[in-house]
């Protein structure tokens, strides 16, 4: 049951999308705040935070599999890899490589990846 969220009732799907949306939305809007005192690294974590708190809401609505299923699908499966291959490589880049300047590039990256995969759900978009 923990697995498959489409056994909850339709109304607590919703609620769990808006709540981990919002998140999203937070994380994202917290780590711009944080950029300026705080440095890149807190930004990059939570823009990532941001992104991936806004993917997973929507495991709520269409259930994890479903979802897993439809984001490796041929017409999008590039585009999947690219948003993920930016997640990751935005973290290793504050983290690991401490470049700034490539942590900046890689949010931005990883905004457009968003972006172009968000828009492979809607037809004839991209």
């Amino acid at each position: 049951e923990v697995l498959d969220a489409t056994t909850l009732s339709f109304g607590t799907r919703v609620k769990l999308f808006a709540v981990c949306f919002v998140a999203g939305i937070v994380f994202s809007i917290l780590g711009t705040l944080l950029w300026l005192p705080k440095g890149i690294k807190l930004f990059a974590v939570f823009y990532t935070l941001g992104n991936i708190a806004a993917l997973a809401s929507t495991c709520f609505l269409m259930g994890p599999l479903k979802q897993l299923k439809a984001m490796f699908e041929p017409k999008r499966l590039i585009a999947t890899l690219v948003m993920l291959l930016f997640l990751s490589l935005t973290l290793c880049a504050a983290f690991w490589w401490n470049n700034k300047g490539l942590a900046l590039l890689f949010c931005i990256l990883q905004f457009l990846a968003m972006t172009w995969y968000s828009l492979s759900y809607i037809p004839f978009a991209r």
